[in-house]
Parts: C-alpha cells; sequence; structure tokens
C-alpha cells in the first residue's frame, strides 16, 4: 500500500542544456571511494603519515556529510543516544570514528561491516566508540541495510524481540520488514493490493516476448548520491541511466520555443519565486495563509512579468512544472512552508534504474513474509498489544503493529483506529496535502522522437490546463522498448480521472503529431496505452504529499510520532526532510524499525518492575531454603546445619546455618487450621505467623562450638534452678 510516489522531480525546473548522452556509472563510486580510502581495508593503525591520515579523515567527513550528517557535530538522534560525553574532546573522537564507519560502509555496500572489522583500523583506544557509533549507526538504518546476500546472511535466526505486523508493502513497509526481521521480530507484512510496491508499480507493456518495462508510479530516483535506492541498486547490479538535461519545449502549434524568450522566461519564473520568498520573510507569521499561486500571480502583475501571450505560456509551462514536483496546485501550496524541504535534497544526478523500480521491490521482497488481498480496515491498539482487523474479518494480533499507508488512505478514513488517534495527529492529517500526478504510458513500434532525449515539453493555451501533457519522458533507453510517458499535473489531473481514455490518447497523439509532423516524422499508433488514475485508487487516494496552506514541516514530524508505543507510522508523508519521494519512503521504514526496536526494549524493561522481580526471586530463594533445612545435618534449640555430604567428616567443611525465631507461635496458630480449611487461609495464616530465619555460612567445627555453648548454657541454666529450688 505505502511507500514511493508516482514520479518526483525537482523543486526546480531542469535546466536545458545540450549534454552528451551518459549512464550512470556506480562502479565509479566504487573506484572512488577505493581511492580515497586507499583500498577496501584501510590502516588507521600503521603505515600512515599524519598528512595522511589527516587527508583521509577530510575524505571521510565529505562522505558522512553527503549522507546527512553534520561534519563537526552530533546529530540531535545521537546526542539523544548519548553516545558520547558532553566533553568536545570525546565527541570530536567519536565523530572522526563514525565518520569512518560511514565511509568504511559507502566503500562496498554489498558486505556486511563487523565490529570487528572496524576495529582492525581504529586504535583500541577508542574502542568504545566504535561500539556506541557502530551500534547506532546499526540500528538507525545507516550501515549494513538493504538486499545484499552478505546483510541477509546475518539475519537473527531467532525471532525472540516480539511480533509486529506491518500494513502495507510499499517502500517503507518493505524496507521496516526487513530490518525488522533482522534484528530479530516475528513480521508479517498485509497488503491490499495482490502485488508489493504500492504507488511504485512497474507495468509489462507492449507485444509478448518483447514487453517493456514501465513504471506507472514512482520512476525517478532524484539526487543519487547519499541516496538508500542507489545503494540498493549498487547491491544489485542494476545500471542507472542519468536522465539527460537537455528538455526542448514546443509551443501549442509544434514551433520551437525560441531559445531567447525561453532564457528570458526561465530567469522571470526563478525571479518570481526569489521574490516570493522575500516575500514571506516580510509578513512572516501572516504568510501562513496565503498560498504560493496567489503570491506568484500578484508579484507577477506587481513587476509586470510575462505579459505578452508566449511568455504567459512559457511561464505556465514552468508553474505546470513546480505543480508536478509537489503534486499539487499552487493555489493550494503554502507561500510559507512549500519548499521547507530543500535544504535536504538529495544531491548529484536524477536517474532511471535500468528495467523498472520492480527490481528494487521484487528484491525488498525476498524471504519477507507477506499477505495480499489483504485490506486492513481496523486498528487496536494498547497495552497488551495490537490486534489488526482486514476486510471480511480476519484478525491478526502482534505486540505492535507499523501502519505505512498513504496519506490519502488516511484521510478517507478507510481505516479506523481504536482507541481513536491523538487529536493533534488527526490535525496534522487533515492539515496535509495530498496530490495528484497522473501519466499516459504509451508503447509505439518504434522510437520516432530523438534517440538523444530523455524529456521534452509542450506548451498549452489553456491556463486550466497547463498540466495536461506538459512534459515527455522517454524510457527507451532503460526500459526494453520505445516508451513515451507523458505527465499530467495540477488541475489538469484532476478533470483527467473523469476523463475517457480514448479522448485522452487523442489529445496525446494530437500533440505528438503536432510536433513532429511538420519535421516530416510521422506518429504511429502506439502498440499499447495505459492511463493511470492514481486518485481513484482507494489504497492510495492520490499520489504524494505536500504542504498546503495552513499547515507546516512540523505536520510531517507529528504523523510519524508513534501512539503509545505500540501503533507506528511510516511513509513519505512522515518524513519532513524527504518528502514526496521514494527514498523518503524507504527511510521513514528504516527509521521506524528503530524506533520500534527501543520501544520493545522499553516495554520489556517496564514489565521488569524491580520490586516485583525481588519478590519473585526472594520467594523462589525462599522454596530452595526450606526444601533444603527439612532434614538437616545437625540441629538442636532454634539451630540447624546443612553440610556438603562430600566432606562431611572434614571439620573445616562449610555449610549453612539456620536460625529460626516464632517456631512455636507459629505452629501453634496452624495448630488451629484443619486440613479441610482451605489452602487460601492456610496460605494466609503462614503470611501472618511465619517464623523469622536467619542464615550465615560457616565451618562444620563452628558449628560444633555452638552446639557446645547451647549445651553448657541449658545445663547452667538447670544447676541454677535447682541451687535456686
Amino acid at each position: 500500500m505505502d511507500p514511493a510516489p508516482p514520479p518526483s522531480a525537482p523543486r526546480r525546473p531542469p535546466r536545458r542544456r545540450s549534454v552528451k548522452p551518459t549512464n550512470y556509472d556506480e562502479s565509479r563510486l566504487d573506484a572512488l571511494l577505493h581511492d580515497q580510502l586507499g583500498g577496501p581495508v584501510p590502516s588507521r593503525k600503521r603505515n600512515k603519515t599524519l598528512e595522511e591520515r589527516q587527508r583521509e579523515t577530510e575524505t571521510e567527513a565529505m562522505i558522512a556529510l553527503s549522507l546527512g550528517f553534520p561534519i563537526d557535530a552530533l546529530l540531535d538522534s545521537e546526542l539523544a543516544a548519548g553516545v558520547a560525553a558532553p566533553f568536545a574532546a570525546e565527541q570530536n573522537d567519536y565523530i572522526v570514528v563514525r565518520n569512518h564507519i560511514l565511509a568504511r560502509w559507502r566503500a562496498n555496500v554489498r558486505s556486511f561491516l563487523s565490529k570487528s572489522q572496524i576495529r582492525e583500523t581504529v586504535s583500541s583506544d577508542y574502542d568504545h566508540l566504535i561500539s556506541r557509533a557502530y551500534d547506532f549507526l546499526s540500528e538507525r538504518g545507516y550501515i549494513n541495510f538493504g538486499v545484499s546476500p552478505a546483510i541477509q546472511a546475518q539475519f537473527q535466526e531467532e525471532n525472540d524481540k516480539g511480533s509486529v505486523v506491518v500494513v502495507g508493502a510499499g517502500l517503507a513497509g518493505l524496507a521496516a520488514a526487513r530490518q525488522l526481521l533482522g534484528f530479530g521480530f516475528k513480521v508479517l507484512v498485509l497488503e491490499g493490493r495482490d502485488r508489493p510496491g504500492g504507488r511504485v508499480y512497474t507495468m509489462k507493456m507492449g507485444k509478448r516476448g518483447n514487453f517493456a518495462a514501465v513504471d506507472l508510479g514512482g520512476s525517478v530516483i532524484t539526487g543519487i548520491h547519499a541516496n538508500p535506492l542507489g545503494v540498493l541498486a549498487r547491491q544489485l547490479g542494476v545500471p542507472l541511466h542519468k536522465i539527460r538535461d537537455r528538455c526542448p519545449l514546443f509551443r501549442p502549434d509544434g514551433r520551437d520555443v525560441d531559445d531567447k524568450l525561453d532564457l528570458e522566461v526561465d530567469f522571470v519564473f526563478n525571479k518570481l519565486l526569489d521574490k516570493a520568498t522575500q516575500l514571506r520573510e516580510v509578513l512572516g507569521e501572516f504568510a501562513d495563509g496565503i498560498s504560493l499561486g496567489s503570491a506568484i500571480e500578484r508579484l507577477r502583475k506587481l513587476y509586470g512579468m510575462a505579459r505578452s501571450g508566449e511568455e504567459r505560456e512559457l511561464l505556465d509551462w514552468h508553474l505546470a512544472n513546480l505543480e508536478y514536483a509537489n503534486a499539487g496546485c499552487l493555489t493550494e501550496l503554502s507561500l510559507a512552508y512549500w519548499d521547507q524541504d530543500d535544504p535536504y535534497e538529495m544531491g548529484g544526478d536524477h536517474c532511471f534504474l535500468a528495467g523498472g523500480n520492480w527490481r528494487l521491490i521484487n528484491a525488498l521482497c525476498e524471504d519477507v513474509p507477506i499477505l495480499y488481498g489483504k485490506t486492513v480496515t481496523r486498528i487496536e491498539y494498547g497495552e497488551g498489544g495490537v490486534v489488526v482487523v482486514a476486510a471480511g474479518g480476519q484478525v491478526f494480533q502482534a505486540d505492535m503493529v507499523l501502519c505505512t499507508v498513504p496519506l490519502g488512505v488516511l484521510k478517507s478514513g478507510n481505516i479506523k483506529f481504536h482507541p481513536e488517534l491523538p487529536s493533534r495527529k488527526l490535525e496534522a492529517i487533515k492539515r496535509l496535502g495530498f496530490g495528484l500526478l497522473n501519466k499516459v504510458a504509451m508503447v509505439f513500434p518504434y522510437v520516432f522522437w530523438s534517440e538523444e532525449l530523455d524529456t521534452f515539453g509542450c506548451l498549452n493555451r489553456d491556463r486550466c490546463k497547463r498540466g495536461e501533457f506538459f512534459l515527455f519522458y522517454s524510457y527507451h533507453t532503460v526500459s526494453g522498448g520505445p516508451v513515451l510517458i507523458a505527465l499530467v499535473a495540477g488541475e489538469a489531473a484532476l478533470s483527467f480521472e473523469s476523463t475517457d481514455p480514448v479522448i485522452l490518447l487523442h489529445r496525446v497523439l494530437e500533440i505528438l503529431r503536432g510536433i513532429y509532423g511538420p519535421r516530416g516524422v510521422q506518429v504511429p499508433d502506439p502498440i499499447q496505452t495505459v492511463c493511470t488514475r492514481w486518485g481513484s485508487d482507494p489504497l492510495c487516494r492520490g499520489s504524494y504529499s505536500h504542504i498546503r496552506v495552513g499547515s507546516s514541516g512540523s505536520d510531517y514530524d507529528i504523523l510519524a510520532e508513534n501512539v503509545g508505543g505500540r501503533l507506528f507510522f511510516a511513509g513519505e508523508a512522515t518524513t519532513r526532510e524527504y518528502p514526496a519521494t521514494m527514498h523518503g519512503a524507504f527511510l521513514s521504514g528504516l527509521r521506524e524499525a528503530s524506533c520500534i526496536l527501543h520501544a520493545s526494549r522499553s516495554i520489556t524493561n517496564g514489565n521488569a518492575d524491580p520490586k516485583k522481580c525481588l519478590q519473585k526471586n526472594l520467594r523462589f530463594c525462599n522454596d530452595i531454603l526450606l526444601d533444603l533445612f527439612k532434614e538437616p545435618d545437625l540441629a538442636f534449640g532454634n539451630f540447624s546445619f546443612v553440610f556438603d555430604t562430600i566432606t562431611m567428616e572434614d571439620p573445616k567443611a562449610m555449610g549453612l546455618m539456620r536460625v529460626t525465631f516464632g517456631t512455636s507461635k507459629n505452629e501453634a496458630c496452624r495448630s488451629y487450621i484443619s486440613e479441610e480449611e482451605s489452602e487460601e487461609q492456610r496460605q494466609l495464616t503462614d503470611s501472618q505467623f511465619q517464623a523469622l530465619h536467619l542464615y550465615a555460612i560457616l565451618s562444620r567445627e563452628q558449628a560444633h562450638h555452638i552446639q557446645l555453648v547451647t549445651i553448657w548454657r541449658y545445663w547452667s541454666g538447670s544447676c541454677n534452678k535447682y541451687i535456686d529450688k
């Protein structure tokens, strides 16, 4: 059900400069890291000059920075975990060790990195920091994650950590399930569809025996640096295709957009966004109630920008591209917070995965127990665990549940929670936006467009339809066939869902023939066509999230909060840093697996009440002692002794002594209880009048001394009584 969304785009429109066709080669990164780190097992202990160690530390710091770690500080989560003492020196040492571990694993993500391997390259003086950094990075999914056989081989054989039901087999659910299995949990994934992947869906299209793999949902890996999906691709050995920057634009009549005008309007568009940013800074909190769309339109009129028809059509194309990036109409996007995630964008090229993203989904599903066709309708949670009910009444019980359904499903209320979700979470669900992006995927007999293009765009005269087939993606380089996909964003995406697919296809072909016909290129009829309907799909109700007017980035945090340490949430709409992306969904799954692990430990520790444990242990010990002294080796008066039978005759042999007080009173009270009286009453009397026993360890020789003293006192007492008489 959950995870990644239909193709996600950068927050800014692509720069359409001409570049040579290139494929992104993951082996280049492997080679780079190999050179920088000095091989697969770099030596930090020996044969390194001070300058070499300094250079290596700097390189590792840059790798950590690309993964989202500050160069000279700890993450908030690291501070909360107490990974280092609050002293600058120790924190600096920890940071160096942490960065080294991150770089070591990123140098070879196909392997499992162990603590012992780290100890080979880091001085034993920092062994305590190695353990803290390694445990933190492992449990939170920064290292040793993914689909490599070497990593899966390290999964714990005993699933003794507890049980978890994961609702949804999208990227978030599958990422969490694999981590939890590795941690030692019993996991079951419930998926409403008859396939995994959720909003990541690769469909086979075309002729039998010559199918093309077409991504109808999430398709673009946005930024390859530090992207966990790039890690999965490296582990699988699947090549990535860099999306080339050249994106020519065509007018509604098929003519090329003038290059000079294109540059001018591109500048105007970015200038309007800059002015909108300045406007919200001036307005402060008053910007919360203003939409990005209304602000841009007012600024355009104020500064007299894009006044001609051609300029306006071109500007509308840029605005449609912005709506595509956010899966929402600009009239809904918050001026104050629409781009709050920009600082966290993944660096590097945007890529297609050869053969489609199903290859990642398929690998993530391996050895993960999934039940398909199980649409969850009710989730009950409490101190005793969780109950998950699927359509038809089937019930699943577990210790915890992870809900990864899309925000659109939460908004629909199709899943009932008992008790009802906290009001702050319900309000966040209501505030956040969940927009729509649709596609028309077409397989043609041959590539009639330029094979040097990955994207091209078309302007629209109608402002309300500016997002209708405004951008085309070519998948011929990665799908195995001549595939074109036309995107529909903004208002057009809403009306798209209620339009006859035949009419939509005619519109697309009319645009293509209007572009290529005048150039002497015949556009053939497609072999097969598919129109998506993500908004009408009851298992997603849309494409991906955005910050609507009245919402903010904190709503993502609220949505990510667990309830009572039993009910957890993941998915692209639960990550403030990476919303509306496939990698955001995946990372949220890793995040929640870690949260579930720590919550499980808290529950286990909470059940171990020290007082109850002490009482239980005392009762257990008391029962053993009572049995032991039923037949003592030596007894006189209030004293009883037990010795080792093997050394019974040795005077130095140690034994256990018991001194009893209050026996007579206890026995007297017990004598009034008949055999017919209840065991409960007998136990009550025992607890009220139980004898007091004191225990000590001493030798057999000391025991005989006590016996002689006791006899002498008894004899002395008897003589005194005789004399008195």
